[in-house]
């Protein structure tokens, strides 16, 4: 009698996988946020190795966003806004962040730059700045001013090898010369107003730094001729008529208008982006018939500047390696000027290339609407900048 073969048993099924819930809220996950709350299921409890992964992810996900964005926003038009209206938004960096960064770093360029500038006044020349100054002659002028410049050729000589060396020399040189100019001016001008029997001129190094202004016909005072709104409490008018001759002391202290740039610099940001929404209102009215949200135009206003930005620190640039490779001209001096040329070219071309692209009306219509933004924008943009400026002052 054979042996019946017993059946097969069957595997036994798995343990069921306990459902993850989201620590916050309970509801069950099916990733790794909770669809209810938002809340990741990484904290910081964790060991710091991945804690240290995820950083690096992080910033080099940003990095790779940032080269994503910032070609297609320097050579193509209205590409960014388009792809943002069409849904494609992660792989590009949000307009706002854009804006902020791309502005901050064109404050900085300008700042740089200002900085350069300053340095040739501060580049052992100021001596000779205070002498000519107070020079009475055109032989004096000269006196000083010569042998200042042999001092600054040999001192530019002994670092001639030395790229960005020159730099300062050859900004002190630029400007002892327009000093020596000015004053040579003001020294022609007043001997023809003692002849003529005419008031006699302020001198440049009086004028320089003067804020001075006619009120009723004659020289604004804080005490005996200040500025009066009849609109503003007479406490408001007094400390405004304060703040304006402590700038006007600032100033006139000072050798230079780093005070007052320093200043203005800290209001601008401020202002441009309170002109910001004010310029999208300006495409809502202009393209009011194409039933677009006024967040969409606030994404173009957003862009338009991000690249207006881009710009002006790429033109900054390609001028400070102007500057300090090819003091002395030759083949990139003259590829760069090039390039600081066509890229200034580039930004009336490239907006309203950005307006038709984007809004998609025929060129009449685009080539009329782009001068009455324009303009009206350039206008809005005086009347920030006079804003920032007076603010700046009120604030030294």
């Amino acid at each position: 009698m054979s042996a019946t073969a017993s059946p097969p048993v069957p595997p036994s099924a798995p343990p069921p996988t306990p459902t993850r819930r989201c620590e916050n809220c309970g509801t069950p996950l099916y990733g790794e946020h909770c669809h209810a709350c938002g809340q990741p299921t990484k904290g910081l409890v964790r060991h710091f190795s991945s804690v240290l992964g995820d950083f690096f992810d992080t910033v080099f996900n940003i990095d790779s966003r940032v080269l994503r964005t910032v070609g297609p926003l320097l050579t193509k038009p209205g590409f960014l806004s388009l792809e943002y209206f069409a849904g494609r938004r992660v792989r590009y960096v949000t307009p706002m962040r854009l804006f902020l960064f791309l502005s901050l770093v064109a404050f900085f360029a300008i700042q740089g730059s200002i900085e350069i500038n300053e340095q040739g006044d501060n580049t052992d020349t100021s001596a000779q700045n205070e002498a000519i100054a107070k020079a009475l002659t055109p032989e004096q002028v000269k006196a000083i001013t010569e042998p200042a410049m042999q001092n600054l050729d040999l001192a530019r000589k002994e670092v001639a090898d030395v790229p960005g060396a020159t730099v300062g020399i050859d900004i002190a040189k630029k400007k002892l010369q327009e000093r020596a100019d000015e004053q040579l001016a003001y020294l022609k001008e007043l001997d023809a107003a003692k002849a003529a029997g005419k008031p006699l001129p302020k001198s440049p190094a009086d004028s320089r730094h003067d804020v001075d202004f006619p009120i009723n016909g004659k020289p604004w005072d804080p005490v005996t001729n200040p500025v009066a709104f009849g609109w503003l409490p007479a406490p408001v008018n007094t400390a405004l008529n304060r703040r304006m001759a402590h700038a006007r002391t600032v100033l006139k202290s000072s050798n230079s208008e780093k005070p007052f740039v320093d200043a203005l610099f800290n209001v601008l940001p401020q202002t441009l982006i309170v002109l910001m929404p004010l310029f999208a209102l300006m495409l809502k009215v202009a393209y009011w018939f194409k039933r677009r949200l006024y967040m969409e135009h606030l994404i173009v206003a957003l862009h338009s500047h991000s690249f207006i930005s881009l710009a002006l620190t790429l033109i900054i640039s390609l001028s400070w390696l102007k500057d300090w490779l090819t003091p002395d001209h030759g083949f990139w001096n003259i590829v760069l000027g090039w390039g600081i040329g066509l890229t200034i070219a580039w930004i009336p071309v490239y907006l309203l290339l950005m307006q038709k692209r984007v809004y998609g009306q025929g060129w009449p219509m685009t080539l009329i609407k782009f001068g009455v933004l324009g303009i009206s924008y350039a206008v809005l943009i005086s009347i920030g900048l006079v804003a920032a400026m007076l603010i700046g002052l009120l604030t030294l």
